[in-house]
């Protein structure tokens, strides 16, 4: 049987579930967001640490240029190392049956036919290549995949310039490769790069390593530092074209899943309280109107000898219904779109299985954030319901104080009509809640700002880095870095209108205390396809008399340009030379330290060295070229520029698009919740006010103005203070969500207050129309019979 006070309380709750429904919807995208976040990143961690121990996904890798095997045993031997193995992985091309373009490719060595001790594949399907067999290849599922390759399919891949027919035998995953870019990828594109697995053998062979290795790959044993490690490999190996020697967390696959998972952990704690707050606001609001409504019932329960602690805990109730609500909402929202973004993620982060599991602690802690933030927003209400003396409850409230605003108003009767006026008046009389209500109105504005602005972000990021900084069409690699007279072979075949040399080298760059790992690019002091800008967006040229810093490397370094650094090329001869900043340059994908490439020329004590090429091309002559590339030997890597940026808009696209629509959706909820509140409680505030202009011959139409002209001067003000904290949250999560591999540019487009401003005009315009017809259906003999 239910009880007085809760047959009360259902009661009230359907008296108000038009503002309750948009309390909890508001609630349910703060839950939403925070069950889809904090579920897809324990998802991501359980998932990613299973896959990495089950297939012993290495530590540290150390490239070399040649190493004998025995040297394997020594480097095993190294204090803190557990395992270690010397592997072929190098750089080839795929000739695909029917496809012009070349496609980058890395062929690693499996061993004699069995399990990899470390870097093991997940088989898909098929068998590992049998040792012995020249023309056997397991290769990775996406790109498998992508061109519909199945057990016994033929395609020819080059190695090092020869060619070769190949038979897949096996379909793969592996560790190493669960965010697989290729060659100057930015985004993985598995029609232009995909991974083979080969008879260590037939690398050997092919790339003239018999009896050597040009990578080695190291477990460590636990609690074992990479660092000390690194330093001791290094020496070790730097006789062997070694020094290049990096841990887990800076190998590509792994950073861009790291990169992944912070961002998920700052929606987590950026998006979600800003949705909670705004329902703290809301709940305060109605729970405001409520005890005021509701003066004489809590007089009548106190004399009828319930408790403070009883009544209180009825209004407290009345809240955490309306939460609980929300809750279940937004549980069951964040479970779909946390299992939708799972799908999604299989896309791009290749594991054997992705699955959602929010798990009971993530729902245990949005129900306490949930009733915690909901307590804290009714505490004032519920605390003002229970100490309310009966005396005072059973009496009618004095009435409202006008004259704070009476000089104000008298000085402007002259420019307002007596409506205006009034409006004016109330909003003077009660000038906190006004401020309330249009702070909630704007954190909806900022809601969506701060959401909105990752598309203009990655326009400006795409429109600068391609059209401004990286203009070629093509860029090749060498195995090897070559003589300066491979640029002028290349730069006479088909269709090359332009074609410059580039120089890149590993290097440990210091200053102070602080050291950082960064190749060096060497470009053409004159270069005019790969560019460098400074933070105004003007090309800054490489200077022979000092190295060019990104903004991200320079701020990690803490230099400026002037100061000196300490370079030390891990390549070569290891050189070890001062140089000094001459600029800090602007980069919003990975990190650069630029020469002149002929100043790191002679850093390395070497002749005009290159190791790839920037190309422009006649798009007619592309063909021909392809073919041109695919028959040289010494090409062990292709990026088209354009499909790259194709790829990458089509991702931005999806991914971008997809993430932007919901949180406009919830922002949608919020400012909805936020309008449509702040007219209900001036309607139900002012019905006695309002029936009494309509008894004494105002038309519908003039009492909706005195109504709905609150709201409309609240939702203009609240423009201008949203666009202002839009700004500022857009500013916070562009700092938040960048990362070493990428740089999340502050940029919002006009566009983006414009829409902002129509989504909390529309909004408001919606919550009036709801107001005009319930104006209406005024019943003015019943609202005039009403104790005030």
């Amino acid at each position: 049987m239910l009880g007085p006070l809760n047959k009360k309380l259902i009661r009230d709750l359907w008296a108000v579930r038009g503002q309750a429904l948009a309390i909890a919807f508001v609630i349910a995208g703060g839950v939403a967001t925070q069950v889809m976040s904090v579920g897809m990143l324990y998802s991501l961690q359980e998932t990613r640490d299973a896959y990495y121990q089950r297939y012993r996904f290495a530590d540290v890798f150390a490239p070399v240029t040649r190493a004998p095997n025995a040297l394997v045993d020594d480097i095993a031997r190294l204090p803190g190392v557990r395992r270690a193995e010397g592997r072929i992985a190098a750089g080839a091309l795929i000739d695909m049956p029917g496809v012009v373009e070349p496609i980058s490719a890395t062929v690693i060595s499996a061993e004699n036919g069995g399990r990899q001790a470390i870097n093991d594949i997940h088989l898909v399907a098929g068998r590992r290549a049998a040792t012995g067999r020249v023309d056997e290849a397991v290769v990775s599922e996406a790109f498998a995949n992508a061109y519909r390759l199945t057990l016994g399919t033929s395609f020819a891949a080059i190695l090092d310039g020869a060619r070769r027919e190949l038979t897949v035998v096996g379909i793969a995953l592996s560790p190493e490769y669960v965010f697989a870019l290729g060659p100057g990828q930015f985004v993985p594109d598995d029609r232009r790069y995909g991974v083979l697995w080969m008879d260590r053998k037939t690398l050997a062979h092919a790339f003239d390593l018999d009896g050597a290795f040009n990578e080695a790959v190291l477990l460590l044993q636990p609690g074992a530092d990479p660092t000390g490690v690194i330093d001791r490999l290094d020496r070790m190996l730097r006789r062997y074209g070694g020094g290049r020697a990096f841990a887990r967390e800076d190998q590509i696959s792994d950073q861009f899943l790291s990169s992944e998972m912070d961002q998920l952990t700052t929606m987590a704690t950026v998006l979600p309280p800003v949705f909670l707050g705004v329902a703290a606001f809301l709940l305060n609001l109605v729970f405001g109107r409520l005890i005021a409504t509701e003066r004489g019932q809590i007089g009548l329960m106190k004399a009828f000898g319930y408790s403070d602690l009883a009544i209180g805990w009825h209004y407290l109730k009345f809240a955490f219904s309306i939460a609980g609500l929300g809750f279940l909402i937004g549980a069951g929202l964040g479970t779909w779109l946390g299992r939708e973004m799972a799908a999604l993620f299989l896309d791009y982060y290749r594991f054997p299985f992705l699955l959602f599991q929010a798990g009971a602690g993530t729902y245990a802690l949005a129900v306490l954030v949930t009733m915690g933030v909901t307590a804290l927003g009714v505490s004032h209400g519920v605390w003002r319901a229970a100490r309310l003396a009966p005396a005072v409850a059973m009496a009618p409230p004095p009435p409202p104080d006008y004259s704070i605003a009476g000089d104000w108003l008298t000085n402007a009767r002259r420019l307002f009509d007596q409506p205006t006026r009034m409006i004016l008046r109330r909003l003077l009389r009660w000038p906190l809640r006004a401020g309330f209500t249009v702070t909630g109105i704007a954190l909806a504005m900022a809601l969506y700002i701060g959401v909105s602005f990752f598309v203009d972000s990655m326009d400006h990021m795409v429109d600068v880095t391609f059209n401004l900084m990286q203009r070629q069409d093509i860029a090749v690699s060498f195995a090897e870095p070559r003589d300066r007279r491979a640029l002028f072979d290349l730069a006479g075949a088909p269709g090359v209108l332009v074609a410059e040399g580039f120089r890149s080298v590993p290097a440990m760059l210091r200053h102070g205390h602080r050291q950082v790992r960064q190749g060096l690019l060497g470009v053409p002091a004159e270069a005019q396809l790969n560019r460098v800008i400074d933070a105004a967006y003007r090309v800054v040229p490489p200077s022979p008399a000092g190295l060019l810093l990104s903004e991200n490397l320079a701020e990690k370094l803490d230099v400026h340009p002037g100061d000196r650094i300490e370079v030390q090329v891990l390549a070569g001869r290891w050189p070890r030379v001062e140089q000094t900043v001459a600029a800090v340059v602007k980069t919003y994908i990975g990190d650069a330290a630029v020469l002149e490439i002929g100043a790191l020329n002679r850093l390395m004590h070497e002749g005009p060295v290159i190791s790839g090429l920037y190309l422009s091309v006649d798009e007619a002559a592309r063909p021909a070229l392809y073919a041109t590339l695919k028959s040289t030997p010494m090409v062990a890597g292709v990026t088209l520029q354009t499909e790259a940026k194709r790829k990458f808009d089509k991702t931005l696209d999806e991914n971008i698009g997809r993430s932007v629509f919901f949180n406009t959706l919830f922002a949608m909820l919020v400012a909805v919740g936020v309008v449509y509140n702040a007219v209900r409680v001036a309607l139900a505030e002012r019905e006695r006010e309002l029936a009494s202009l309509r008894v004494l011959g105002f038309s519908h139409g003039e009492v909706a103005y005195i109504l709905l002209g609150e709201v409309a001067i609240l939702t203009l003000l609240a423009l201008p203070l949203g666009s202002v904290m839009g700004h500022f949250l857009a500013l916070g999560l562009s700092h938040a969500m960048s990362a070493d591999l990428y740089r999340i540019p502050f940029v919002v487009a006009p566009s983006t207050y414009g829409w902002a401003s129509i989504l909390i005009l529309s909004a408001a315009l919606a919550a009036g129309l709801v107001a005009w017809f319930r104006l209406g259906r005024l019943d003015l003999v019943a609202v005039l019979k009403t104790r005030e």
